[in-house]
């Protein structure tokens, strides 16, 4: 079966008011939607969250990737890749070129495991198990009504654990956040904390010294992303779990890090990384070195692929997308499950889709 066409759509979920971490403000929830249409009518689906950013050029690499892939056999996802790389290097793989690279790869994994009317956990040799999935967002725009009301929705709903964003001006300012959010949900409810890449290392190593009171279990992008040294500095210093990931595009700073001894925790972005190998290539290199894989954001593909490692510890979850597809993933108690469906287990709904 090759892939016959390709379509573009657009979604976004509600916002009621623009939100800000430490150094981005989100003026949109939006997504762009691929489907591909093989000869023999199979559809497969994937998506990316894209904000507000760069509309025009993500689209572009979208449309260039699919005139690339015209024809293409839809298990041929690793000769693919390597195609695409070939063709992307005058203007470089990494970027939006590696975003719509790994649009395709999903999209591809998605037609291929419907042919054979299999879950994706289970074509890759999985077992559907329980993964444990933390509420995320904690936003730095929010007051602090709106980000309690956050963390305690996380507790009623049954979440084990929550991340909030850190990164003020002045790091007392977020240690007492952290210190109300712990006072929110009680001792028995994880709390990660995020900055984006927002802070300075005396700043960062700060609010983890004196967050290390309020059993903080990890500390994500304090700094510049390839600041290595300083993650070793904080990871030697702070006496937190330093967590990072999602910015990269190969496992080349996972690598280096791990020389450091700078991080506890790898956040791969499916995304960026550049699709389900790529993904799992990198927890290899992380259970290589005893590193857990906890990835970042798209808990849709990231619980089916934490079922086929054994260093998967955990995913992300925002609810943007739940409520434009047919079958959001069931949370209960803090636990995920995998969709037994095949491919991914669902698709965007054609009612919230603008085509491009």
């Amino acid at each position: 079966m090759r892939i016959n066409k390709y379509t573009i759509f657009k979604a976004a979920a509600q916002l009621a008011k623009p939100i800000s971490d430490a150094t981005h403000q989100l003026t949109e929830i939006s997504f762009l939607v691929l489907r591909i249409e093989t000869d023999s009518g199979i559809v497969g689906e994937s998506y990316l969250l894209s904000f507000q950013y760069s509309p025009r050029a993500i689209i572009g690499a979208l449309r260039d990737v699919g005139e690339m892939l015209q024809g293409e056999a839809i298990h041929n996802t690793v000769q693919s890749f390597e195609r695409i790389n070939h063709e992307n290097e005058y203007f470089g793989i990494e970027g939006i070129n590696r975003w719509a690279q790994a649009a395709f790869n999903i999209a591809m994994w998605d037609a291929w495991s419907k042919s054979l009317n299999q879950p994706i956990w289970k074509v890759l040799g999985g077992v559907a198990r329980p993964i444990p999935i933390y509420g995320s967002g904690g936003w730095s725009s929010y007051n602090i009504d709106e980000l309690i009301e956050e963390v305690t929705s996380y507790k009623r709903r049954g979440f084990q654990a929550v991340k909030i964003k850190v990164g003020k001006p002045d790091w007392r300012e977020d240690f007492e956040r952290l210190r109300l959010v712990r006072e929110a949900v009680g001792d028995e409810i994880g709390i990660m904390m995020d900055a984006n890449q927002g802070m300075k290392v005396p700043e960062a190593l700060a609010l983890a010294r004196a967050a290390q009171q309020l059993n903080i279990y990890w500390f994500e992008e304090p700094i510049d992303h390839q600041d290595f040294q300083g993650y070793q500095l904080l990871r030697n210093q702070s006496g937190i779990s330093i967590a990072m990931g999602e910015r990269e595009y190969s496992t080349s700073p996972l690598r280096e890090l791990i020389k450091l001894n700078a991080i506890d925790i790898w956040q791969p972005d499916i995304l960026r990384l550049g699709g389900v190998e790529a993904w799992r290539d990198s927890a290899a290199v992380a259970k290589s070195n005893h590193i857990p894989v906890l990835p970042h954001y798209y808990k849709d593909y990231d619980v089916p692929l934490l079922c086929t490692i054994s260093n998967g510890k955990g995913a992300e979850s925002f609810d943007w997308i739940d409520p434009l597809i047919d079958f959001p993933l069931q949370i209960e108690n803090g636990m995920a499950l995998p969709h037994d469906r095949p491919g991914w287990g669902f698709s965007f709904k054609d009612s919230g889709l603008t085509e491009l």
